[in-house]
């Protein structure tokens, strides 16, 4: 088989891709147009148009990354070509980190102790228990279940929810919209880990952030299409004094790199991060792309997306 690489340090994916399907031939999309076009399958991150306009031969495409939002929206995405993209692949044990770094910047006050810095103001803060600081995970994917249960066994009441059903140990689930009704109003910080799909987007808008707790936390490692903007920053207030919302730590935005004009930069309750929770390590990664281009080439049954529900 024939495999096109398409993505940053692409001839090290090459590389590594070559020692672990030794009878196949990888190449990169820096490759002369005539040697792409005979591809048979792509692994990439965000090919352009342009590139997938070459490839009219393909049998398959694995996406480098969990989200395949900007696959998907690509205008000259192939139909009827399955695409798999990598689950978990070392990931989830980064952003289970991200997310407990945001609980207890909240639980322990870090956030307030910040502010108070900035006045030279010496004053501690009530502690409040893990227990007493029950935790929401939306999405419970490959990643978002072992995030969910990590917090549990942290010590968090932990919730989850999702589209469909699901059963977790240590973790209440929720699902469905009379479930996310239910979920909301229980944790005091919010973790997002859902998909970019049609149906996500915007899921927290005024409406959402209006049922959580007075004083609760958002953390977002998931996707930048799931937050309202206007409304996170209604719920925010102006200024150091808290409004409904306490406050938020956000890594991934509508726009990348966020713009240096927009206000999330500078408000004092918001901690901004460059789309890096979730750094996906090389190794596992290359293994769970070099199986499925096996599985795939070989015709056995693989774990594809449904591109019309966007995961």
């Amino acid at each position: 088989m024939r495999v096109l690489v398409h993505t940053d340090a692409a001839e090290a994916w090459r590389d590594a891709l070559a020692e672990r399907l030794p009878d196949a031939e990888i190449l990169t999309s820096a490759a002369p147009a005539d040697e792409r076009r005979r591809a048979d399958y792509l692994a990439a991150w965000k090919p352009s148009a342009e590139l997938l306009d070459e490839l009219t031969s393909l049998k398959g495409i694995v996406n480098l990354g969990a989200g395949v939002d900007a696959l998907l929206g690509n205008p000259a995405l192939p139909r009827g070509v399955p695409i798999v993209k990598l689950r978990d692949a070392g990931m989830a044990g980064p952003i289970a980190d991200y997310a407990r770094y945001g609980l207890l910047h909240f639980q322990r006050d870090f956030d307030r102790y910040r502010r108070q810095q900035a006045r030279a103001e010496w004053r501690e803060c009530p502690p409040v228990d893990k227990a007493d600081w029950p935790v929401g995970v939306l999405g419970l994917g490959a990643i978002g279940a072992r995030v969910a249960q990590s917090l549990a066994d942290d010590g968090f009441p932990a919730h989850g929810w999702s589209r469909s059903p699901k059963t977790l140990p240590g973790v209440r689930c929720h699902h469905g919209d009379d479930g996310l009704r239910e979920l909301l109003p229980e944790v005091k910080s919010l973790v997002l880990l859902l998909p970019d799909t049609p149906a996500t987007r915007g899921i927290i808008d005024a409406e959402a952030l209006a049922a959580l707790p007075e004083g609760a936390s958002l953390i977002n490692p998931g996707r930048g299409s799931l937050i309202d903007e206007a409304a996170l920053l209604a719920a925010l207030g102006d200024g150091e004094a808290e409004g409904r919302l306490r406050g938020a730590l956000l890594d991934a935005f509508p726009e990348e790199p966020l713009p240096a004009s927009s206000p999330l930069w500078s408000h004092p309750r918001v901690l901004v991060t460059p789309h890096m929770a979730g750094p996906t390590p090389l190794g596992e990664a290359l293994d769970q792309v070099a199986e499925a281009l096996r599985a795939m080439d070989a015709g056995e049954d693989v774990e594809t997306i449904d591109p019309d529900a966007g995961y």
